[in-house]
């Protein structure tokens, strides 16, 4: 339905711009400045379209007939080196945009929920929608945890680890994006749209 197509796209949109913006305003409450004074603690969408992530990836998607819609957009910019308190910064900042799309999938599902205990049937499209904002969130949220570079999930480990495994550590930054794309061309990324269903399945259903 050309509905369910427009309202996925704006959801999909505002979900990676809400993690990024996040990221930007938990730096901004540890002492750094970048994001705001890039002008990125913004939901305009404009600051923050990636050429790649927010429109190539998605319309290769959307044009090969892929089951799921993914994409991402522009990070934003973050100096470590301002914060309050670098290892507590680091840590927080990165789990932000994580934590933002868990939070976005929480609020759709209770939403759907809701809706399912109204007397009157609420149109099937609003459902399908509900259903993709949990679904895409659940699946940004577990992606960016993988700890492999530049994902969330490898800062977070990074600001975790003593300082000379940490270092270590950062040496396989530069190839983090090829690993990223051997996992993707074999399919071993399959396990995050899986564990995603599964925790939207139970999402949406929990209480029913």
């Amino acid at each position: 339905m050309p509905e369910v197509f427009a309202l996925s796209i704006i959801i999909l949109l505002f979900s990676v711009i809400v993690h990024e913006v996040m990221h930007g305003f938990v730096a901004l409450k540890f002492g750094d400045r970048t994001a705001e004074k890039a002008g990125r603690l913004t939901l305009n969408p404009i600051p923050h379209i990636d050429l790649f992530g927010t429109i190539l990836i998605p319309a290769l998607l959307i044009f090969t007939g892929s089951p799921i819609l993914f994409g991402w957009a522009k990070p934003v910019p973050v100096n470590p080196l301002n914060f309050s308190n670098l290892r507590r910064g680091e840590l927080f900042v990165s789990a932000a945009g994580i934590l933002a799309n868990f939070g976005l999938a929480l609020v759709a599902a209770v939403i759907f929920q809701i809706l399912n205990t109204l007397p009157q049937q609420f149109p099937s499209y609003i459902g399908n929608v509900l259903t993709f904002a949990v679904l895409i969130n659940v699946v940004l949220g577990i992606f960016n945890l993988l700890p492999i570079p530049p994902l969330d999930g490898s800062k977070i480990l990074m600001s975790q680890l003593p300082y000379n495994l940490a270092r270590q550590y950062d040496r396989i930054t530069p190839y983090g994006f090829l690993i990223l794309l051997a996992f993707l061309m074999t399919g071993m990324l399959g396990f995050v749209f899986q564990i995603a269903r599964l925790i939207t399945t139970f999402l949406l259903t929990v209480g029913t």
